[in-house]
C-alpha cells in the first residue's frame, strides 16, 4: 500500500478517512464483547499538537521564545519541535497519521483545533467502547532532547495551558497527565504547583527519552509536591535513533523494539535502586508504552545483583522485584507471544490484576484495542475488569459512567 498522491486524495471520499469508518471492525468487536458492561479507561492516547501551534504559541510566557516560535510558524510553516524522521509511517504505507487532517468534524474554523481534536477523540473512544482516555502530545515526546532547556520549558507550559483551557476543562471524558519540563527541576516543580488543581489533570508526565538521573536531589521537591497532592508520576517512553548505541541499528524495527523498553528500564532501575519508593512511599508511579516483556528480565536481573551487593542499595527494605510489582504499568504495546505461559508469568510477576492499566496508544500505527486484554484466556473476569478500567479508576480517582436507555454514556462524576 502506498500513500495516495495529491490528485488521488482529491478524488477520494472524505468518508474513507473518517475515524468511525476506519474503526468499524473495532466497533463490531466492542458490540460482540458487550464492553458497555465494562468501565474501560485508556491511559495512553495521543493527538498531534503540532497541528495547532498557532493556537499554542500565544500561551508562551517568554516573549523572545514566543516571537521566535510565531515567526518560525509563519515563515516556514513548521513548529519549534525537535525534528524526527518519518520512520513510523513505513515510507507512506501507513496513512492514518499523514491523512488525519482530511477528516471532517462540526468544528473546522481556524483557531478551533482543540475542539476538532476533541471531536475526533470522542469518535474513536465510542468506536472502541472507551469511557475515559488520558491524552498526550506526540512530537513533544522528544522534548527531553531539545538543545535549549528554555524552549522546552516555554513550549511545554504553553501546551499545558492550552490543553487545560481548550480541551480538559470542556470535555470530562478526556484527562491528561501534564508534561513536566524535567530538564529544569525548578520549572518542573512550578508546573506541579500551577496545574495540579486544574480540571482533568490526573497526574504529571516525564518523557523518558532524556538524559536526566531521576535520583538527582534537585528533583526531590518535585516528588514531594506530587506525593502531597496525590498526583501520580508517569514515565512515557519513545524511540531515539540518534545516540551512539542506537545508531548501530540499521532498521527501524530494531530501534522500535529496543528503544521503548530501554529508556523506561533505565529510569525504573534508577528509581528502584536509589530507594525512591522508600523515600516517597505514597507517590504512585506509572510506566507507559514500553510493553511488558522487559519486566520479567528486569525483576530477575535486579534481584540477582541486589542479593550480591545489597550495600549499594542501602535504602531498600525488600527485593527490587517487590518494588517493581508495586509500580503501575500500561499494557501497550502488548507483545504477541507464542507461549502464553510466558505472558501469564509476566502478569503474575508484576501483580497485573491490581497494577496493570489498559492503553491503546491510538492513533499511532501500533495501537491496541480492548480485546488484547479481554481475550486473554488466563485472566478471569474480575482481572479483565481491573486491567481494562478498574485499576486506572482507582489510581486516578475516576468515577464510573452511567448509561441511559439507548446505551448512551452519561458522565457520573
Amino acid at each position: 500500500m502506498r500513500l495516495p498522491s495529491s490528485s488521488e486524495i482529491h478524488d477520494l471520499s472524505v468518508a474513507e478517512f473518517d475515524t468511525t469508518t476506519l474503526l468499524a471492525h473495532a466497533s463490531a468487536q466492542a458490540r460482540r464483547r458487550n464492553y458497555s458492561d465494562f468501565m474501560i479507561v485508556d491511559i495512553d492516547s495521543h493527538h498531534y499538537e503540532s497541528d495547532h501551534v498557532r493556537e499554542i504559541y500565544p500561551y508562551i510566557d517568554d516573549p523572545v521564545v514566543r516571537q521566535t516560535a510565531q515567526s518560525f510558524a509563519q515563515t516556514m510553516g513548521l513548529p519549534m519541535f525537535p525534528q524526527r524522521g518519518n520512520e513510523q509511517d513505513m515510507a507512506g504505507r501507513i496513512t492514518r497519521s499523514p491523512l488525519r487532517r482530511m477528516e471532517k468534524s462540526p468544528v473546522q474554523a481556524p483557531g478551533q483545533g482543540a475542539a476538532h481534536d476533541t471531536t475526533l477523540a470522542l469518535r474513536w473512544m465510542d468506536a472502541m467502547g472507551v469511557d475515559y482516555t488520558c491524552l498526550f502530545p506526540t512530537p513533544m515526546l522528544s522534548f527531553g532532547l531539545h538543545p535549549q532547556v528554555r524552549v522546552e520549558v516555554a513550549l511545554s507550559k504553553a501546551y499545558n495551558r492550552w490543553l487545560c483551557e481548550r480541551i480538559l476543562a470542556r470535555q470530562p471524558r478526556i484527562k491528561s497527565m501534564l508534561y513536566l519540563p524535567f530538564n529544569d527541576p525548578e520549572e518542573a516543580y512550578r508546573t506541579v504547583e500551577e496545574f495540579s488543581e486544574k480540571p482533568g489533570v490526573i497526574g504529571f508526565l516525564v518523557t523518558s527519552v532524556r538524559f536526566a538521573a531521576v535520583y538527582d536531589d534537585r528533583y526531590m521537591k518535585v516528588y514531594r509536591a506530587l506525593e502531597e497532592r496525590g498526583k501520580p508520576l508517569a514515565f512515557h517512553s519513545a524511540y531515539n535513533w540518534y545516540t551512539r548505541d542506537m545508531e548501530q541499528l540499521n532498521r527501524f524495527i530494531s530501534v522500535h523494539a529496543l528503544s521503548f523498553p530501554f529508556y523506561n528500564m533505565l529510569h525504573l532501575t534508577n528509581w528502584i535502586i536509589n530507594g525512591m519508593p522508600e523515600r516517597f512511599p505514597k507517590l504512585k508511579t506509572l510506566w507507559i508504552e514500553a510493553g511488558l516483556a522487559w519486566l520479567a528480565f528486569l525483576t530477575q536481573r535486579l534481584d540477582n545483583e541486589y542479593m550480591m551487593r545489597p550495600s549499594e542499595a542501602p535504602l531498600l527494605k525488600k527485593l527490587p522485584s517487590e518494588y517493581i510489582s508495586e509500580q503501575y504499568y500500561s499494557t501497550q504495546p502488548l507483545e504477541l507471544v507464542r507461549n502464553s505461559k510466558l505472558m501469564e508469568a509476566t502478569f503474575e510477576a508484576i501483580s497485573a490484576e491490581t497494577q496493570l492499566c489498559f492503553a491503546t496508544d491510538y492513533p499511532h500505527w501500533d495501537f491496541d484495542l480492548p480485546n488484547t486484554i479481554y481475550d486473554l484466556p488466563f485472566l478471569n473476569e474480575q482481572a479483565k475488569r481491573n486491567i481494562l478500567g478498574g485499576n486506572a479508576a482507582r489510581l486516578f480517582g475516576l468515577q464510573p459512567w452511567k448509561w441511559d436507555e439507548k446505551g448512551k454514556p452519561i458522565y457520573a462524576g
